[in-house]
């Protein structure tokens, strides 16, 4: 089976002072079609779909929320390429199919589309939200298939119909076996406990704070997912036997800590799960530690590589590599110079927690500590130019000065406007520099 071209750049100072011995590199991956600005292509990529939604209750209230919940599904299934297999799975108490009517997956055509769309508008909602029940469902249909595995999740509600630790246990279940896409529509979900899931399993969590916008959401949501091209792609970093990682954590397109899903791989190396790709770029933050080296002398302080499992039998593909360095020196000009790239996405990974941190103490009533992180997160959205995080916290806080992150509260914030900073401020971008490179090359 056929890749889409990977490769892998570096940006980071490799200068460290005497006695210096923590390495920072952003790692940057990208995937293309082998034709160069061709899209990747993946007709032929074997692929399993799994919608569920939520029919608890609550998603009747209003009925717009279901019709518009039913409307969406019938648009995902709408978007699969022909020969997807997919199935449709109702959550309420427990995990119910949909379609088929038997578990199991089907393969998309003109027939099974127009047979599961009439089974969807069938639904209606009672009883109460038992997410991890339907992840389970969700995980016994994908089964042990390969390719791309994906599902969207629904819900409307807070997972209150089974304990924190059952959710728990099914995520570590399903980690790695599929990617799961959530959103919450309306206000009465948590963020948290979403976002937990969407990390679990290498999705994304948004708000449709108003159920119209489901049905271009769940759209775009399929189409993401039927642009993926390859499965199960592995981060591998390998460090010398006296270094240590610190972390590894995904800058863009969020904010994600991948520190702690590492599993061993070969000697002084290990994995970091990425998910499935198309044609995309991802950049990653990596700290090493290092032992202190002699003046003058270079050290390889990580060799990194993009790997996809082998067939039955044989080693994991390697797809791109390169390294992160370190070189001690005395000239104090070069070893205290900061990469702009780390120092932009180190900035990023604090915004998204000074926004959290802000609404969390607003939350809990905390409205001076409130002010304080939200007024940082002010400051910060703007030195990154992110302008999509500066308009969310424009919705929460009226920004008196935003160099010095002077900030007051605002008297009404409508829960939407938290919940949607709260979703969306792992949200990154690039640096100006970046995004500028970008459009020259689109434009070649």
């Amino acid at each position: 089976m056929s890749h889409p071209h990977f490769s892998i750049s570096v940006d980071q100072n490799k200068f460290l002072p005497e006695g210096g011995r923590e390495v920072h590199a952003i790692v940057s991956v990208e995937a293309t079609d082998t034709r160069g600005s061709q899209p990747v292509r993946v007709d032929r990529t074997r692929a399993g779909e799994v919608i569920i939604i939520d029919t608890s209750g609550s998603m009747s209230y209003p009925e717009t929320k279901l019709r518009a919940a039913i409307e969406a599904a019938q648009t995902a299934i709408d978007t699969l390429r022909d020969g997807v297999e997919f199935a449709v799975v109702s959550g309420s108490n427990w995990a119910t199919m949909v379609y088929p009517a038997q578990p199991g997956l089907v393969a998309a055509d003109d027939r099974t589309r127009r047979e599961a769309k009439r089974a969807l508008g069938r639904l209606t909602a009672s009883g109460g939200t038992a997410i991890g029940s339907w992840l389970r469902l969700a995980d016994e249909l994908f089964g042990d298939r390969d390719g791309i595995r994906h599902a969207i999740l629904l819900t409307d509600g807070k997972n209150q119909h089974e304990s924190a630790e059952e959710l728990d246990a099914v995520l570590f279940r399903c980690g790695g076996r599929f990617v799961c896409d959530c959103r919450g529509v309306g206000t009465d979900w948590e963020v948290a406990e979403l976002r937990k899931v969407a990390s679990a399993l290498l999705g994304t969590v948004d708000i449709v704070a108003d159920p119209a916008g489901l049905v271009a959401d769940f759209q775009a949501m399929t189409e993401a997912a039927m642009g993926k091209a390859v499965a199960d792609v592995a981060l591998r970093v390998w460090t010398p036997q006296t270094a240590r990682i610190k972390f590894v954590k995904q800058v863009m397109p969020t904010v994600e800590d991948l520190t702690g899903r590492r599993t061993d791989s070969a000697p002084q190396a290990g994995d970091y799960p990425l998910g499935a790709w198309g044609s995309e770029v991802r950049d990653y933050h990596i700290c090493v530690e290092v032992p202190p080296g002699e003046i003058g002398r270079e050290l390889r302080a990580a060799w990194v590589k993009v790997v996809v499992p082998g067939e039955a039998g044989e080693e994991p593909q390697v797809l791109a590599s390169g390294n992160v360095l370190a070189q001690w020196t005395d000239d104090e000009a070069a070893s205290t110079k900061i990469n702009a790239r780390v120092a932009h996405y180190t900035g990023q990974v604090e915004l998204a927690a000074a926004a959290q941190e802000g609404l969390q103490a607003y939350r809990d009533g905390d409205l001076e500590t409130a002010t304080a992180r939200l007024g940082r997160a002010v400051v910060l959205a703007g030195e990154a130019g992110n302008d999509a995080m500066t308009a969310m916290l424009r919705k929460v806080v009226d920004v008196i000065d935003p160099v010095t992150g002077t900030v007051r509260l605002k008297r009404d914030i409508s829960k939407a406007a938290e919940m949607e900073l709260d979703t969306r401020s792992s949200k990154t971008v690039r640096t100006r520099k970046d995004e500028t490179v970008n459009s020259r090359r689109g434009q070649g």
